[in-house]
């Protein structure tokens, strides 16, 4: 870690700080203590879920594998952070690292599971239903108050310049995955041997993804969360689809590329040239002031474009939006907040915490925000051969280029994503 993401660092917990306790001061409150969450074993089974912190818990700690574990916040001191390290044989305890900004806190090396100590009018926030027993913290706190985890959530829409580096670095390492996927499909590899190759270059495990990579081959990149992995190649190599990212300290990258194969027909990789022409023409459009619904509906007009210039629709293309075609090839939202959670808090909500939810016409929609210079989003248009999508369109007069669409079934779909970071200068593309 270099020096000046050290210093980063340091100043986001001494900014964090001052917000928390502003907020505090107008909930009037003493205490208030952050809970980092435990995983949860299987059913009948001591072999517990993958996990990861509570998000409020990371915003602060920077890790994303801390459990049973405190974080109090009390005006005018020093964050008590009351870290759970038993002395274990079966399991590596949780460390602190050796680094600069550990100094911000007031460390508690905890070798039991512990309730903190809350003074005056506290408040406890976190996924505290997963505690055994929450008595003891009813007693003296207000639990999970929805209005003071709002602001919270509010407060991680603006990144910091140090949570910008996280999210930089984190691109930076999943964009060697999405290399070697690429490299193990050109090698008919399957699509097992092309996850393996990703982990591999983006130098993690499984276990510590920020979701589920999603590898799809051929018809499988038409299924938008596609969560298996075949074990044996294809036989004909028509299409990938790479949906895959990577965490640096707690901040997660999303990042998905598709890639024609030698047996996809022409017409596929010039699609995906034009998908990839939309996704950047999009980004040139991320201003601050800009409503995120501009952008999709500005998405879906691109997308009907691309649909007549390349003959699946033979139609115009405002009556390709106007019937609701361009939703049938593509029925997903343009992007999200990204952060310390991939699809991260209040993308749905106003600043001042009032819900903001998606159209009726574009249900999928994951942010509904006016963007502003510090948020980081995701662009990420598509276009796909959805049978169950497109069913509905064949039984009336659209005109649509069946025979095309049914030789580009094969292929699945095209999903190009990048992750940007608003500023007041224009878009910086942290993916590039």
């Amino acid at each position: 870690m270099s020096a000046t993401l050290y210093q980063l660092q340091r100043d986001h917990i001494q900014a964090l700080n001052h917000a928390y306790q502003a907020r505090m001061a107008a909930h009037n409150l003493d205490s208030l203590a952050i809970y980092s969450g435990h995983a949860n074993n299987h059913f009948a089974d001591d072999h517990a879920t993958s996990f990861q912190s509570y998000g409020h818990f990371i915003h602060w700690v920077g890790m994303a594998d801390v459990q049973h574990s405190w974080l109090v916040i009390q005006p005018h001191q020093r964050p008590q952070l009351y870290l759970y390290a038993p002395a274990d044989f079966w399991h590596l305890p949780t460390q602190l690292p050796e680094e600069p900004w550990v100094a911000e806190f007031d460390v508690h090396l905890c070798s039991d599971k512990i309730t903190p100590p809350l003074t005056g009018r506290a408040a406890v926030i976190g996924d505290l239903k997963e505690l055994a027993n929450t008595t003891p913290l009813a007693n003296v706190a207000t639990l999970h108050p929805e209005g003071l985890v709002r602001e919270l959530d509010e407060l991680r829409m603006v990144k910091s310049a140090y949570e910008v580096a996280c999210l930089r670095e984190a691109n930076r390492l999943a964009i060697a995955g999405h290399q070697a996927a690429n490299a193990a499909f050109i090698g008919a590899s399957a699509e097992l041997d092309v996850q393996l190759a990703y982990l591999g270059a983006s130098r993690q495990r499984e276990s510590d993804v920020p979701y589920q990579n999603i590898i799809g081959l051929n018809e499988h990149a038409g299924v938008l969360h596609y969560q298996r992995y075949d074990l044996s190649a294809p036989k004909r190599r028509y299409s990938l689809l790479v949906d895959a990212g990577r965490r640096f300290r707690g901040y997660c990258a999303d990042i998905t590329r598709t890639y024609a194969g030698p047996d996809a027909p022409s017409e596929f990789g010039e699609l995906i040239s034009a998908m990839h022409g939309l996704k950047d023409e999009l980004i040139t459009q991320i201003v601050p002031g800009i409503e995120f619904l501009t952008l999709h509906e500005q998405m879906h007009r691109g997308l009907a474009d691309i649909l007549v210039s390349h003959g699946l629709y033979q139609g115009s293309a405002e009556s390709a939006v106007e019937t609701g075609v361009t939703r049938a090839f593509c029925p997903h939202g343009l992007g999200h907040s990204l952060g310390i959670q991939v699809h991260d808090v209040a993308g749905l909500r106003q600043p001042d915490g009032s819900p903001s939810p998606a159209p009726d016409t574009h249900p999928a929609l994951r942010l509904t925000r006016t963007l502003q210079a510090g948020m980081v989003i995701t662009i990420e248009p598509g276009l796909y051969f959805i049978p169950m999508l497109l069913a509905p369109l064949r039984k009336k007069p659209h005109p649509i280029d069946w025979t095309l669409v049914d030789r580009l079934a094969v292929c699945g779909g095209i999903r190009i994503e990048d992750n940007i970071l608003v500023t007041e200068g224009g878009p910086e593309n942290l993916t590039l």
